[in-house]
């Protein structure tokens, strides 16, 4: 039934910043002149970098594995025959969840000295159990409704557990 794992994953703090900044040295400059500590975004992205290679590893075996950044989900088109894991904090287990539909969702926590997150039952290590009782058809299954806002215009906006309606300014 199953044939893909697809793993959604986020970028960290500091490769966001290395992006925008583009070398090391700039993005330590910008944080400490902010008064923030360099060293734990450093630790942030190893933990989590670690934690990626971790999950894709353990997951590689009788399915393939497709990497998708959070930044693509708006655009990617899941199949029936997948099941996603979204490794990282609760909002992106949330941003995925209005994106994949009725396929199963495994929500895995990359750090969890950090990240406190409901929707994050499983650590690393149990990522691959919790996929293969996905697949098995054993695992314990929470659905969720999500809310729905139509404007006007014909945008319509899904939210996962709120939505902010506001001026429209």
């Amino acid at each position: 039934m199953f044939e893909k794992v697809v793993l959604v994953t986020r970028k960290t703090r500091l490769a966001e910043l290395l992006e925008r900044l583009h070398t090391r040295g700039q993005a330590k400059f910008y944080l400490e002149h902010a008064g923030l500590d360099f060293a734990d975004y450093e630790s942030e992205d190893d933990t989590y970098r670690r934690a990626v290679d971790r999950v894709q590893s353990a997951l590689h075996g009788e399915l393939k594995v497709q990497r998708v950044d959070r930044s693509l989900l708006p655009t990617f088109l899941f199949a029936a025959a997948e099941v996603v894991v979204a490794l990282g904090q609760d909002g992106l287990v949330a941003n995925a969840a209005k994106y994949v539909g009725a396929q199963p969702l495994v929500g895995v926590n990359p750090d969890p000295a950090r990240l406190d997150g409901v929707l994050l039952p499983f650590g690393v290590d149990g990522a691959r159990g919790a996929v293969a009782r996905v697949v098995e058809g054993k695992a314990r299954v929470r659905e969720v409704t999500l809310a729905e806002a139509r404007l006007k215009d014909g945008q319509r906006l899904l939210a996962f557990n709120d939505l902010f309606i506001g001026a429209q300014s």
